[in-house]
């Protein structure tokens, strides 16, 4: 998509695509992002790409880890803070703003100029918003970036399935074998659920939840 049309989409509240109360997938199965701290020097970073003003940054935030985030909208990002109550700083870096506070730092503009210096340690990724906001033409791009900046860290992948005749996205309709095309040749890819989503897609269409840990090969 281009830029205009998800800055136009926070200019205008339309949405649709935040849930307020964060996501209950997450919470199910976090310990793919979680486990292994205790045993690890360094604090769990988790990377959420394409984060908007999530709630599961709050939930990740109280289970005692660092997030690092990437949005294309500064409205998204101030909203952000503002819901977590949150006076971040504001520093300016040569890829754009970034804003921090108490174990959050969130990088604005566009994901594809981030590099792994920018984001430094990452423990996990959390995509529930990020794959399944893209054309099916930026995916592998993303895929390969998103790889390249965390040293294909684990992933915990959130997407729907649907008929995309019926519906047009985003989000899209994001399935294994999509998955699966990018990134079968550096992970390991387990599904670890798939179930109605209930009322549908928008409540337009039938859809089913999937979710997929990936570790690296």
């Amino acid at each position: 998509m281009e830029h205009s049309f998800w800055h136009s989409k926070w200019q205008k509240n339309e949405i649709g695509f935040h849930e307020p109360e964060g996501n209950a997938l997450l919470v199910k199965h976090a310990h793919v992002l979680l486990s292994g701290g205790e045993q690890s020097s360094h604090p769990i970073r988790i990377f959420v790409p394409l984060c908007g003003k999530t709630r599961d940054i709050a939930w990740l935030l109280s289970q005692g880890v660092e997030v690092v985030g990437a949005e294309l909208s500064e409205v998204a990002i101030t909203q952000l803070f503002e819901e977590l109550g949150a006076a971040p700083t504001v520093a300016e870096t040569e890829h754009g703003k970034v804003y921090a506070k108490d174990g959050l730092t969130v990088f604005v503009g566009d994901i594809f100029k981030l590099s792994a210096k920018d984001v430094g340690n990452i423990s996990g990724v959390y995509d529930r918003a990020a794959l399944v906001a893209l054309p099916s033409q930026l995916r592998a791009q993303y895929a390969s970036h998103l790889m390249e900046i965390t040293h294909k860290a684990p992933q915990l992948i959130i997407s729907f399935e649907y008929n995309q005749d019926e519906l047009a996205g985003p989000p899209f309709s994001v399935n294994e074998h999509t998955v699966a095309s990018l990134y079968a040749d550096s992970y390991v890819i387990n599904r670890l659920e798939r179930s109605v989503l209930e009322g549908g897609l928008k409540g337009k269409v039938d859809a089913e939840n999937l979710v997929f840990e990936l570790v690296a090969k």
